[in-house]
């Protein structure tokens, strides 16, 4: 089956990407075929400065690459170097209710965190059910939160298909789940709107710098603490192994250790998870050549079938 998903480059990634999505893409590339692409299109949104935006987009692609996405197993591309989606985006803007766009729940987030309202904002689930339709998608990973915007291109294609025949493949949701839902530094669930994240490909100083500023209570040394509500033991918990993890609860329950020396063993725990990503995203730094290539490539292959879809669907609605 065909799975496809899209991360906008608007920014580094971080723990919670990993561990709410791109370590499942990895896994998924594995029994299906991968479409993954950097959505640059949906990111000029908030994008506002074209050099910035271009270094982003390889940035991303370089940081997919060091997880463990395999161009010899998926398709990796740049969203803008195939046109034919925007195209798509128009025919489906035309048969699209704006009751349907206006009941997203994602428009009205980001206006009220202060993010303009406009058109492009607005239209975004269109856009991305273009992404989605024009590829034959089958599947498409996204989280809870993301499932309305799944109905959206559901509802599209079938209003499509309904009006011109079957022309479009009806894709299905897969939703995340079981993905841990991570925490950021102030406890809040780490999110870049919220400047709390710890990033993958930080320099270790500077995850060093984030890790000890993480926020705790003031229960002195010598007393017990709660790992249940401790950010620093559900960060660990991503990385430990169950025996680390369990001595590290015993260890809060007993009381005698304070939240630094926690801090110190989440820090070694992180660097260890991610140090061989961590070596090949250096490498990749000084070869965005190769990741240039990689996108170039994987766009010539995700083309070919863009152009068959929107044939298909030109000749369906006239053209």
């Amino acid at each position: 089956m065909r799975v496809l998903s899209g991360v906008q480059p608007t920014g580094k990634l971080h723990i919670g990407n990993y561990f709410g999505a791109i370590r499942q893409y990895v896994a998924l590339q594995e029994d299906h075929e991968g479409f993954y692409f950097m959505a640059d299109y949906h990111a000029l949104t908030t994008v506002r400065d074209g050099a910035q935006l271009r270094q982003q987009t390889l940035d991303v692609a370089a940081d997919f690459l060091a997880l463990g996405l395999d161009p010899a197993k998926a398709v990796i591309f740049r969203q803008s170097n195939i046109p034919e989606v925007c195209e798509l985006s128009w025919i489906l803007s035309t048969i699209c209710p704006m009751g349907l766009l206006e009941r997203c729940h994602a428009y009205k987030d980001k206006v009220s965190q202060g993010l303009p309202a406009d058109h492009g904002l607005f239209a975004y689930p269109v856009l991305m059910a273009a992404d989605i339709l024009i590829y034959n998608s089958n599947l498409v990973p996204v989280g809870q939160d993301q499932k309305q915007h799944i109905e959206v291109t559901r509802d599209l294609a079938e209003r499509l298909n309904h009006m011109y025949g079957e022309t479009l493949t009806v894709p299905e949701p897969y939703i995340l789940e079981n993905t841990a839902v991570v925490p950021g530094l102030d406890g809040r669930k780490m999110s870049k709107s919220y400047d709390n994240t710890i990033g993958i490909f930080d320099p270790d100083n500077v995850v060093k710098k984030k890790i000890m500023g993480i926020v705790t209570d003031s229960t002195p040394v010598e007393a017990p603490k709660d790992p249940a509500n401790s950010t620093i033991f559900q960060l660990y918990s991503l990385f430990a192994s169950p025996e680390q993890r369990a001595a590290m609860e015993a260890s809060f329950l007993a009381g005698g250790t304070g939240y630094g020396e926690y801090k110190k063993q989440l820090l070694a725990s992180f660097l260890e998870y991610f140090g061989k990503q961590r070596e090949r995203r250096a490498e990749l730094a000084q070869d965005l050549a190769y990741v240039e290539d990689v996108l170039v490539e994987g766009a010539k292959q995700a083309r070919v079938v863009a152009r068959e879809t929107l044939d298909r669907v030109r000749a369906a609605v006239g053209f």
